[in-house]
């Protein structure tokens, strides 16, 4: 008698993990690319060497994703789980960039940020324990709430663009969201599974004779290239810079934690304190791994959360050929050029449907927690409540020092930080809460 494979371990056909691994790329390669765009334009750096940051950027994103999605040893958390660089770095790796020694200063701050993950990942993951639906749900909901902005600011045209809020751009990001929930509506199957990708197809064809597209960087793409160690010279390690990037990390540790939460929900998971560690063990290689390689800290990227909830596709392998492809687009530079042309309001239309498939999944978790009797209602209210801070109002924390502002301009992290403390205080101190049995690291 086989055991049933579980949905995650699902090995589907060829041809549909290439599509549904490609949809995925789509869904976060705007957001691959930002990191290394940002950090790279604050140093003012030429067009080639910042080309070199985004090949290097894809090339590492697919390494990491494949080692956390199909695991090495006790390395990678073996769901669907897409890799990027987090934004939660950026500042601070601007201001060693910019004021402590370049990119060398930064890259050995990342080394070392990275190895502190990894040595940190066992005992940061006994936490889950303490993560029961109204921790996870609210967090869900938190995550799907806090990247509503960015998709705005896609359909918008995206952010710093001339164009910015002009109707076309917000007609074209509407037009993509009706194709998605028609295809969605009316499709059965393997189809319906692509919806988003359908979407972003149809909606750059449809941009091409409207004006939106720019094919101009294909041609002046080369054609191979590969990120060779220490391409800018050799790290640099600086107290200042480590602890600053440090600090960034053990955010990140708790941002990634809140998406392993949210895939584990979504797909019927189990999440153990062990594989916790193995994730956050993988993340923190990778870190390292990206400092050696010419790029920044890695975390699960969030935006693939909700294709996975949109699609109902479950499958791990989707997404390690997800971070195959993505290899391939940081080995040839030309097709990573042609994917980066296509428009920001098309990127918009799709990430409102994702990211709104990521709240609306924790509010579905939230409805198996009961608020008669008891103090959940005010958890869940005053987590969301502080983590929407950041997001409607930018500007909130920027007379705090640069250390706090990494942690607090995260809606995510606050907001996840917040109901797990709330729990502990409401629920567990107070009780003592429920006996939990704690698994093997």
């Amino acid at each position: 008698m086989t055991s049933e494979v579980h949905p995650v371990d699902a090995r589907l056909p060829i041809a549909q993990l290439g599509t549904l691994g490609l949809q995925h790329v789509l869904a976060m390669y705007a957001g691959a690319v930002a990191v290394p765009l940002i950090v790279g334009g604050a140093l003012k750096l030429p067009p080639d060497q910042l080309a070199y940051l985004i090949n290097a950027d894809l090339l590492v994103s697919g390494i990491a994703t494949l080692i956390q999605c199909v695991g090495v040893w006790r390395f990678g958390v073996r769901l669907p789980i897409m890799q990027g660089c987090t934004f939660a770095a950026v500042t601070p790796m601007v201001l060693i960039g910019t004021t402590q020694g370049g990119l060398p200063a930064i890259y050995g701050a990342v080394i070392v940020s990275g190895l502190l993950v990894v040595a940190v990942a066992p005992y940061f993951a006994r936490i889950v324990r303490f993560f029961p639906p109204l921790v996870t749900g609210t967090i869900i909901t938190i995550i799907g709430l806090s990247l509503l902005p960015v998709a705005a600011r896609w359909a918008a045209g995206g952010a710093g663009s001339p164009s910015y809020g002009e109707p076309r751009n917000i007609a074209m990001a509407a037009a993509v969201l009706l194709l998605i929930l028609a295809v969605y509506r009316l499709s059965k199957g393997f189809l319906g599974r692509i919806a988003v990708l359908v979407g972003i197809a149809a909606g750059t064809l449809a941009a091409i004779p409207l004006g939106f597209t720019d094919f101009s960087g294909v041609g002046s793409a080369a054609l191979f290239g590969i990120s060779t160690p220490f391409a800018f010279g050799l790290p640099t390690f600086q107290v200042t810079a480590i602890i600053s990037m440090c600090v960034v990390m053990l955010v990140s540790m708790t941002e990634t934690t809140g998406d392993f939460v949210a895939v584990a929900e979504m797909t019927g998971s189990d999440l153990t304190p062990r594989r916790l560690a193995d994730g956050l063990r993988a993340d923190g290689f990778s870190t390292a791994l990206g400092g050696v390689f010419n790029t920044f800290p890695y975390t699960a990227f969030a935006q693939n959360v909700g294709l996975v909830g949109l699609t109902g596709v479950r499958s791990r392998w989707v997404v390690a050929t997800a971070g195959g492809i993505l290899v391939l687009l940081g080995l040839i530079p030309m097709l990573g050029a042609v994917i980066a042309a296509i428009p920001q309001p098309v990127l918009g239309g799709a990430g409102i449907a994702m990211f709104g498939t990521v709240a609306a999944s924790g509010i579905r978790t939230l409805t198996k927690v009961s608020f008669e009797g008891n103090h959940n209602l005010v958890i869940v209210a005053v987590s969301i409540g502080v983590a929407a801070i950041p997001v409607g109002a930018p500007d909130f924390y920027d007379k705090f020092p640069d250390w706090a502002q990494t942690i607090l301009n995260s809606g995510i992290s606050t907001g996840s930080l917040l109901v797990i403390v709330l729990n502990l205080v409401f629920n567990h101190l107070r009780t003592g809460g429920p006996a939990v049995t704690e698994r093997g690291m």
